[in-house]
């Protein structure tokens, strides 16, 4: 008679800011893929109801003992780190506060990730690390010239990786994002910010009559309309390459930093023009002053993830971001 073999354990991964928008998702397709999404999260801006899928730990990145403990208790074999604070108008007016969240958290975190043997993460990082070059496809060896705080901060995070992979061999993945939107198809996660920052959410809470108009920041950008022009992806796509690069990881590749983006440009007024289509619905709007930090254009001219990763944008559509964000919204979120 032949045994069978006893299928192994889910494998732990620590997910910082799990459940916020971007982690939650990646929290589900974590848990699909046959991994245990410990979520650790201080719950500022992230949501209890978006952490299905796995355990949360409400503790916050400051706090050496609580990660500590997090670390000895779940024994995590990686780490995705998203927890950050995110604001470009607040990071130019206090940008003590970004440092001090996102670098300082992030070194707090690496040091109880070394403490115990854990030495693989994938961290979120962003374009705003590139800055405002307007004309310059942005590929992972374009020049970082951030704007602000927020992306100083994940540009110094950055470079605190490569350091703790020469001292330590901290191994890691960096994602730099262009701008993420949509929400799960199934309509079980989404996206749920109180106050609402974000392009197509704002939108959506516009037609639905929950603010009085979208105010599109600025109409005087050196682009063909006037608006700022931003490389969208949705974010199943982006939650994909966080699987594909704990993978990358996990198999012993070393170190590497991708960029996410699409390679194509939609200006703020085009995504306006997309909407009544992808919706039904009209956006009521109006114009106000630009806001602090931002850059006319952001767009992404790498092939770099879909090369090494073998990743693909598969849904990344003005129509679907749109549809699937809406579908979410009327679920009520995590307040209905």
């Amino acid at each position: 008679m032949t045994e069978t073999a006893e299928a192994s354990p889910p494998l732990p991964v620590l997910v910082t800011g799990g459940a916020g928008y971007i982690g939650s998702h990646t929290c589900k397709l974590l848990a699909r893929a046959g991994y245990v999404p410990v979520t650790y999260d201080n719950l500022s801006t992230g949501w209890a109801g978006a952490v299905k899928f796995g355990p949360l730990v409400q503790g916050d990145l400051l706090d050496r003992a609580a990660l500590a403990a997090t670390f000895a208790e779940y024994k995590p074999v990686a780490v995705l780190h998203f927890a950050a604070l995110s604001q470009v108008g607040e990071a130019t007016r206090d940008p003590g506060r970004y440092w001090r969240n996102n670098m300082t958290g992030t070194l707090n975190l690496i040091e109880a990730m070394l403490d115990v043997g854990c030495r693989d993460m994938v961290f979120s990082s962003t374009c705003a690390t590139y800055g405002d070059q307007d004309g310059v496809i942005l590929t992972e060896t374009s020049a970082q010239h951030p704007l602000n705080a927020y992306g100083s901060s994940k540009r110094a995070i950055e470079e605190m990786l490569a350091d703790f992979g020469v001292s330590h061999g901290l191994n890691s993945v960096i994602f730099r994002y262009f701008n993420v939107a949509g929400a799960d198809p199934e309509a079980e996660i989404g996206e749920w910010h109180q106050p609402e920052t974000h392009l197509i959410p704002a939108m959506i809470e516009a037609a639905a009559g929950a603010r009085e108009a979208l105010t599109i920041h600025g109409q005087d950008y050196q682009t063909p309309d006037g608006t700022c022009i931003r490389d969208y992806v949705h974010v199943i796509d982006l939650v994909a390459a966080h699987i594909l690069g704990l993978d990358w990881l996990r198999a012993g590749r070393g170190s590497r930093v991708f960029n996410l983006g699409t390679g194509t440009g939609f200006s703020v007024a085009e995504v306006l023009a997309r909407f009544p289509e992808a919706t039904g619905q009209n956006v009521p709007y109006v114009f106000g002053p630009r806001r602090e930090g931002d850059a006319a254009i952001l767009v992404s001219g790498s092939r770099r993830a879909e090369e090494e990763l073998g990743w693909r944008a598969n849904h990344s559509t003005l129509d679907q971001m749109i549809a699937d964000a809406w579908r979410w919204y009327q679920t009520g979120g995590y307040s209905g």
